[in-house]
């Protein structure tokens, strides 16, 4: 199936609720291949266009679920965007950015998924658009089950409120080039309300925002001038965002597994430190 408005894809989905959406397919190609999965049917998004491009609307962009990485990483986009720009460069080899999309970044919620992060720390919100109509929740209520998707419904649309403020992503990965994160940081500034959001992927389930950091390095930051910090501060607020995200393995601080979180968490710390240094420059 092939439906060419969103409208029309949602009535295929209707009219076939096994079938699977895929947009650009590059995380369902590796579910299949994997054999975890086998689609009765396929619902392609392709051909919508009104999916596939973004657009300015009252303060804040209205992204398609369609929009692929390698759109959003052109200059245009970055202009606004940075940090979601930053983390679909690094969301693998040309080949893979061309095909994958944020909706699909979002929907498969793959805790390595690197725009994850980003969107938390702008506090995004996503657009599901069903059989009853449309519906808007915050992306983090999506991606931790506190507002699923529901059946029949398509994630349409990606709301962020636009800062005008530096931002900043940031990972780690194992080997060297286009790889899966080990760990990644999104750091956004919102002077308006002279504060600091931040975000932690890849260490959980889903992205982390470390509340109590943020809210201890605003307090640190010369909001009235030339938003200076210490760099004492600076060290420390890493050290918060990595106990925060990174928490002692059950077993208690002894053994390998302890030695896997001391790093994960030394990754993190470095992550965060430089992210706000970044922020700040």
């Amino acid at each position: 199936m092939l439906p060419s408005s969103l409208d029309e894809a949602v009535a295929a989905l209707a009219a076939s609720p096994a079938a699977v959406p895929v947009a650009g397919g590059t995380d369902l190609m590796g579910a299949v291949n994997a054999g975890l999965l086998r689609p009765m049917a396929l619902i392609g998004l392709g051909r919508i266009n009104e999916l596939r491009g973004w657009q300015y609307q009252d303060g804040s962009a209205q992204l398609g679920a369609g929009l692929t990485h390698a759109r959003m990483g052109r200059p245009d986009f970055a202009a606004l965007m940075p940090a979601l720009a930053a983390a679909a460069r690094t969301a693998g080899p040309p080949q893979v950015r061309n095909a994958g999309t944020l909706g699909g970044n979002i929907v498969t919620a793959d805790p390595a998924g690197d725009t994850l992060p980003v969107l938390a720390a702008l506090e995004a919100s996503v657009t599901l658009v069903g059989p009853e109509g449309a519906r808007e929740v915050p992306v983090s209520h999506l991606l931790t089950g506190l507002d699923p998707l529901r059946g029949g419904e398509l994630l349409g649309y990606v709301r962020i409120p636009l800062l005008h403020a530096p931002q900043v992503f940031l990972k780690a990965t194992n080997r060297t080039g286009p790889a899966r994160a080990s760990a990644s940081v999104a750091l956004v500034l919102d002077p308006a309300r002279r504060a600091v959001r931040c975000a932690v992927g890849a260490v959980a389930p889903v992205p982390l925002r470390p509340l109590e950091a943020e809210q201890w390095v605003s307090g640190c930051i010369d909001w009235d001038g030339d938003r200076a910090i210490d760099p004492a501060a600076a060290a420390a607020f890493g050290e918060y965002v990595a106990s925060a995200c990174v928490p002692e393995p059950p077993g208690g601080p002894d053994g390998g597994a302890a030695v896997t979180v001391a790093r994960l968490r030394r990754t993190v710390a470095v992550l965060a430190r430089r992210a706000l240094g970044r922020a700040l420059a």
